[in-house]
């Protein structure tokens, strides 16, 4: 319905608009202005295309502004210019102003199918022109955690887990160079796993287990490690230092320090971004994400409980997804089944068989490990529980284990439950990671089990796509794992090729819901991106304002009561300049929000600090203004000769002054942490909206004076012979 309205309303003033244009030659150029102006709105209204909208309507205010008979066009200009900021800056700040006095619409208690409905009717307009403003203006000028409290996370980056995967990439790439040079291999193509494991028979490569950045190749025969030349090593020795040993049959491969700084920089960085995309993602534009070392510092101001959880598990999400071969050839748990005694393995582990498939129309019996979880037991702790077991085993440097939910279904509740958690012998290369992913999706499951489940299906890359139907073609009637954050999610058999890089992750057997929520918590981290390492929760913190309730309202009268001294004093001693310079001090302010709450950012009491510096800067260049003004006027000047003379001598110093300010909050911007960052973008912002404000709009009143009004007198505070 509004949208109707807005439609057909700015449609009338389009044509009304083209009217006066063909009856009056003189405004002609304004008014085609206006109605073009007008039209785009319209254009806007039927397409919803809300900013588009926005921006035209404001124009038209500008464009009939210029049509007028005041003083010439370059003054109505400048002075629909100012109009224009000056609405745009309304419709900025009401969201803001909306949320303080009434409180933010949260849509709790339903669901988020009933949310989103909800939402996509207010940004149509259907629930009315408040809701349809709000809903379309997404940022919003919110009070920081000094002055309103809220929850502060602080994530450490596993940076030698980013070491580790470095390091992991040049273990693959060495032994395919090894296959090759050995004789094993031939060709372009990759390396079977059968020519990889006959490496064996010539050489053994190890991955420290202590040192992350670490790997050392040990030949058994020297004859063999001389084929390993400098030139073979070329595509190594840039990243990685290479020590031999005296006897030239073992060699220590360590990345270098340089590289390894690098690496930690690099991977602290990214996780940064990826946290904001999440973050962003969540539609919590007011919550800061800073780094200090290897921390990622994340901060939501307010008491949104809901917020809080949602935004606690999308970040703890590391989001690697890799998908990893089963290898089902060897039962690798099944001399350990049968040699350990029941009595020395912890509680609740016991071994079970499956039948494994290995091929078309072959499968064999393998053993796998099951961890029970106890009676009151968390899911995590037992996984703690079996991860620590695998880790007194000796697993193969090829082979890695992966662990995997165990569920059952239970008849007399009709649910299914996790029991534990089952182990999948894996082999440790990744065939794909999470970089090959291009776009996920949550997507309702509709075959013809009719389950009416949740699945993500994922879209890979083009060299992701080729390389997930290379895998399967290669391995069908065998195991898949797909592999998120370090757990099994699901080991499907390849029942053919895949081609067209597609690949699905399902949710589980659970409730329905649950599977709707996981999957879409799944693909808001796919799509902003894997973790390039994982990231643990170091420390949480609930604040409350640490300025007190009290102490931020005497803080908000102090700044109310220091700014209506400073403009009391400007009036008194200025009179009606001084009436000028106040009008330009709060359209200042008002700037300055409107501003701020374009960046969504977070009101703090250093930004505070940096409005009331900004408020002194405006008022010392009208200071320095109407100082010229008396001069021009003592000298006997007319009061439109005063004004041109004193604006033209009061700019150098003006603009000086801005200058040298703008330069110190650029430094403190680019090196400053926290409330000083805070300080100085508030700075920046203040002095750029102050040299406008100063310079452009007062200039506009003194001109509407002395020029549409043409006074004889002007009244900037004292006596002299063309003042009162």
């Amino acid at each position: 319905m509004l949208h109707n309205i807005l439609q057909f309303g700015f449609a009338g003033i389009a044509g009304l608009c083209l009217l006066g244009a063909w009856l009056s030659r003189a405004k002609r150029g304004a008014l085609l202005w206006a109605a073009v102006s007008a039209g785009a709105a319209a254009i806007s209204a039927h397409y919803y295309v809300f900013w588009s909208l926005a921006l035209f309507a404001l124009v038209i205010p500008w464009a009939l502004l210029c049509a007028g008979p005041w003083i010439d066009m370059a003054w109505r200009v400048k002075a629909g210019l100012t109009l224009f900021i000056a609405l745009g800056s309304v419709l900025c700040i009401y969201p803001t102003y909306h949320d303080e006095r009434h409180g933010r619409e949260e849509h709790t208690g339903i669901s988020s199918e009933e949310r989103a409905e909800l939402e996509t009717k207010a940004q149509r307009g259907e629930l009315g022109f408040g809701d349809f403003l709000r809903a379309n203006i997404p940022f919003r000028l919110v009070r920081g955690l000094d002055l309103k409290g809220g929850l502060r996370l602080v994530y450490t980056v596993d940076v030698d887990e980013a070491i580790k995967d470095k390091r992991d990439r040049y273990y693959d790439d060495l032994r395919v160079k090894l296959a090759t040079l050995m004789g094993y291999h031939q060709g372009e193509a990759r390396p079977t796993v059968e020519e990889l494991q006959k490496l064996q028979e010539k050489l053994r490569i190890e991955k420290a287990r202590d040192r992350a950045d670490t790997m050392t190749l040990i030949f058994k025969d020297r004859a063999d490690s001389e084929k390993l030349t400098d030139e073979a090593l070329q595509q190594f020795k840039a990243e990685m230092q290479v020590l031999w040993s005296s006897d030239l049959k073992t060699a220590t491969f360590r990345i270098r320090d340089e590289v390894e700084s690098q690496i930690r920089e690099r991977a602290v960085s990214q996780a940064k971004e990826t946290v904001e995309r999440r973050v962003d993602a969540l539609g919590l534009k007011e919550a800061g994400v800073t780094t200090r070392d290897e921390d990622i510092i994340i901060e939501v101001p307010g008491e949104d409980e809901r917020a809080f959880d949602e935004i606690r598990d999308i970040i703890s999400q590391t989001a690697r997804l890799e998908f990893k071969m089963v290898d089902d050839d060897s039962d690798f748990f099944e001399p350990i089944a049968r040699s350990q005694k029941r009595e020395d393995l912890p509680k609740g582990l016991d071994f079970r068989i499956e039948n494994a498939p290995i091929g078309p129309n072959k499968t064999k019996p393998n053993y796998y490990a099951l961890m029970l979880r106890g009676e009151h037991e968390d899911m995590r702790d037992a996984l703690k529980r079996l991860q620590d077991w695998v880790a007194t085993l000796q697993v193969p440097q090829d082979n890695e284990v992966g662990f995997s939910k165990y569920v059952e279904y239970d008849e007399e509740r009709d649910v299914f439950e996790e029991i534990g958690w089952r182990t999948y012998f894996l082999f440790s290369k990744a065939e794909v990671t999470g970089d090959m992913i291009r776009d996920a999706q949550a997507v309702p499951d509709q075959g013809d089990r009719g389950m009416g489940g949740w699945y993500v299906r994922m879209e890979l890359t083009p060299v992701g796509g080729d390389r997930f139907e290379e895998i399967t073609g290669k391995n069908i009637k065998r195991r898949f794992a797909i592999i998120l954050d370090a757990k099994v999610e699901s080991a499907p058999v390849i029942q053919t090729k895949i081609p067209g890089g597609i690949a699905t992750i399902t949710m589980g057997a659970g409730d329905v819901q649950q599977q709707l929520e996981d999957a879409r918590k799944l693909e808001l981290v796919l799509r902003s991106g894997a973790l390039p390492a994982p990231i643990s929760l170091s420390n949480e913190q609930r604040i409350g304002p640490t300025l007190g309730r009290d102490a931020i309202s005497e803080s908000f009268k102090g700044a109310i009561g220091g700014g209506s001294l400073v403009l009391l004093f400007m009036l008194v001693y200025y009179r009606r300049a001084g009436v000028i310079a106040d009008l330009a001090v709060v359209f200042n302010l008002f700037l300055q929000v409107a501003v701020l709450a374009m960046f969504g950012a977070s009101m703090t009491l250093p930004g505070m600090a940096g409005l009331a510096l900004t408020m002194g800067i405006a008022i010392d260049a009208n200071v320095l203004i109407n100082e010229r003004i008396r001069e021009e006027l003592r000298a006997g000047k007319s009061p439109r000769a005063a004004v041109d003379v004193g604006y033209d001598k009061a700019f150098s110093a003006i603009l000086d002054g801005h200058v040298t300010t703008f330069i110190t909050g650029l430094i403190l911007a680019q090196y400053g942490t926290g409330p000083i960052k805070g300080f100085a973008i508030t700075l920046i912002i203040g002095i750029a909206v102050s040299l406008f404000t100063g310079v452009v709009c007062t200039r506009l009143m003194f001109d509407w004076a002395v020029r549409h009004r043409k006074v004889k007198k002007l009244s900037v505070g004292i006596k002299t012979p063309a003042s009162v």
